[in-house]
């Protein structure tokens, strides 16, 4: 066991230590277990969906589980949506000083460093199955990123009897990875280790557009100023183990896009899935209750100029009338940004027979970023 411990520990070091080199996205938070529970799901998953959070968790369970799932989560930092709306809605003919004061403080505004709006999204079937020690997954999924910065700083002209003119721009950039992905895991020891492996074979949809700051639609108009996407294909591989010591204590380390797969975008950048790391323990002080804690290893650059992620997270789950009801809590903080609230979640499943409903969401209640999701499954 203690060789175990070590090894567990070996790997953690390993793949810390690699360098980074290029930007990463941060992590898709997916599905509603791991939505309500905070973003957790590293050490607790152990369903079709492990094939996403850690695939040697589909080892630590003999079932076979098939699932739809869809995820979303948006963040507007700095209250950019609402400043937008302010500039479009502000009369541009009324050429009054105390008109373009305030015009000149919503263009300060945006150009706050900062000041960006960013979504993620993901949805797919999932299917796990065991035989004996062996465990198999299979996922074709969409786990998609987006997000709009300032690429030209807001600037106010005219007055003087001239109508105002707003002048700048935001810059769009998005990565969709649509994926088919085959997972394969390992328990050792009745299952106290386990290690898994997953190939992914992607096509990426990279997009770069561009949209003005005035006329802008508060949602960016997605389709259309997000421009036409640039598709190519790569291949990416995911490693993880988890570790049992106890009946009541398991420990998850997951490493996703090892070998860093690029897709070439419309304007001659290359966006990458580079590396990610991620860490978890799961506790139950007795059967029926869950405490987990996930936190990102490694720190995340994403596809907005100056932003940064590593998250961390912790949540509960407590099961009743023999796992027929869970009720979810958790909370997680993006600790790159000192500034970012810790934002609540909650969620809920409901299992009749073998199918079972899930629901979980967040919000965060001063930059009003969102996250919700929910799946469908069937367990046997």
């Amino acid at each position: 066991m203690k060789r175990t411990f070590l090894t567990l520990g070996s790997i953690v070091l390993l793949l810390a230590a690699i360098p980074l080199r290029a930007p990463a996205l941060e992590f898709a938070i997916v599905g509603p277990r791991a939505v309500g529970m905070g973003g957790a799901g590293v050490a607790v998953t152990t369903d079709a969906l492990a094939t996403y959070w850690n695939p040697a968790g589909l080892a630590m369970s003999k079932t076979f589980d098939i699932r739809v799932q869809g995820s979303a989560q948006g963040i507007d930092r700095l209250g950019v949506i609402d400043t937008v709306k302010d500039i479009n809605d502000i009369n541009l003919n009324d050429t009054s000083a105390s008109n373009q004061a305030r015009l000149q403080n919503l263009a300060n505004r945006i150009n706050r460093p900062g000041s960006t709006v960013s979504g993620i999204g993901a949805g797919g079937v999932y299917v796990k199955g065991n035989l004996g020690n062996h465990a198999f997954g299979f996922t074709v999924s969409d786990v998609a990123v987006g997000g709009a910065f300032v690429s030209t700083p807001a600037s106010i002209s005219g007055g003087g009897g001239t109508p105002f003119t707003v002048n700048g721009q935001f810059a769009l950039h998005g990565l969709e990875a649509r994926q088919a992905a085959f997972s394969y895991a390992y328990a050792f020891a009745d299952k106290t280790f386990a290690i898994g492996v997953t190939g992914k074979l992607i096509q990426g949809a990279a997009y770069a557009g561009a949209t003005n700051i005035r006329g802008a639609e508060t949602d960016f108009d997605v389709l259309e100023d997000f421009g036409r996407a640039k598709i190519s294909t790569a291949y990416a591989i995911d490693v993880g183990a988890v570790y049992r010591p106890a009946s009541w204590l398991r420990l998850g380390v997951v490493a996703k896009d090892i070998n860093e797969p690029g897709f070439d975008a419309p304007n001659g950048q290359e966006f990458k899935l580079a590396r990610q790391v991620r860490g978890g323990l799961a506790v139950n002080p007795y059967p029926s209750l869950t405490i987990s804690f996930d936190g990102d290893i490694l720190s995340n650059t994403t596809l907005l100029p100056g932003v940064k992620s590593r998250v961390l997270s912790l949540g509960a789950e407590q099961t009743l009338f023999s796992e027929s009801l869970s009720l979810r809590v958790g909370a997680l903080k993006n600790v790159e940004d000192a500034a970012s609230p810790i934002t609540p979640t909650a969620g809920f499943g409901l299992k009749i027979f073998a199918l079972r409903v899930d629901i979980g969401g967040g919000y965060d209640f001063r930059e009003r970023g969102a996250l919700a999701a929910g799946s469908l499954s069937l367990t046997f």
